[in-house]
């Protein structure tokens, strides 16, 4: 017995629970002494239930709104990020993002940038996003194109392809997008400058779906202006774990529908809408 219970080191169980060597040791010599330390006890608990619901993605501003509106605890945040360090419950570290820009040598007409980095809409159905990206798999790359609602920085319409051509990118998100929500007069849809969005095919369909609708597009080499839909890639690529090279196509593509489509839209709170979410799925029904 003995024997098997030298196997199970300090440092293991620590990383089993979840919790920091220091903190156990500082625990075993000194126990829960006072109210403080038991009521820490007790929002680390909460927390630790927070972190590991959303795999390790959420950081102390948002570990903070959720224990709010959650579990009706009002926390300060830089108690939050003290025990979210003492505990190791931080958010997965970011690496840093340098969007790439979108390659427009083509000879198809452009349009002016209408949106102009007004990045906040009034009403759903006014301001759309869109842009393309690549992910990494086992079996190549994966295309994932998405379209987003300014108004409540939903993504409306999206599409997994094998490759970059019009009709298996901006087209099915489009459909996609104006099944899930009605675009209001003059529209405004922006994008970068590629190929995908200049085709006749894609303006087309937006036409035929927008009757008013008024194209935008980035900046030439200006990946900032249509920051709203980079930031969005960026967090996916930060919160999906299967987006390291080391999963197969059918595991990102699945792994994204469900990032998208039960979690994004569902329960991640957003910072650049007063961390409001998307749906009001709480986080008890959620789990």
């Amino acid at each position: 017995m003995k024997a098997n219970m030298d196997r199970y080191t300090i440092r293991k169980m620590a990383e089993l629970f979840g919790v920091s060597r220091n903190g156990y040791y500082r625990w075993s010599r000194h126990g829960v002494s006072d109210r403080r330390e038991r009521a820490d006890v007790r929002v680390v608990r909460m927390i630790r239930e927070i972190v590991v619901l959303h795999h390790r993605r959420y950081g102390s501003p948002r570990v903070r709104e959720e224990l709010r509106r959650t579990y009706g605890e009002c926390v300060s945040l830089k108690r939050v990020a003290r025990l979210m360090r003492q505990n190791g419950l931080n958010a997965r570290r970011r690496t840093r993002f340098i969007p790439a820009t979108t390659d427009s040598k083509h000879g198809l007409a452009v349009c002016k940038n209408r949106l102009n980095r007004q990045f906040y809409a009034k009403n759903n159905g006014k301001k759309w996003v869109s842009d393309i990206t690549y992910l990494r798999s086992t079996n190549g790359w994966v295309y994932l194109t998405v379209i987003m609602d300014l108004f409540d920085r939903k993504v409306i319409g999206w599409a997994l392809s094998d490759c970059m051509e019009t009709v298996h990118t901006t087209v099915p998100a489009l459909k996609m997008a104006v099944s899930n929500r009605e675009a209001r007069q003059k529209l405004i849809f922006h994008s970068d400058r590629g190929v995908q969005y200049c085709a006749q095919a894609f303006r087309d369909d937006l036409s035929a779906y927008c009757p008013t609708v008024r194209q935008s597009m980035s900046r030439k080499g200006n990946c900032w202006d249509n920051a709203c839909a980079e930031s969005f890639f960026k967090t996916l690529k930060v919160e999906l774990e299967t987006l390291d090279g080391k999963h197969s196509a059918q595991q990102v593509r699945q792994s994204v529908f469900f990032y998208i489509e039960a979690y994004y839209n569902r329960i991640r709170l957003h910072s650049s809408i007063d961390y409001a979410k998307n749906n009001n799925v709480s986080l008890k029904k959620a789990a």
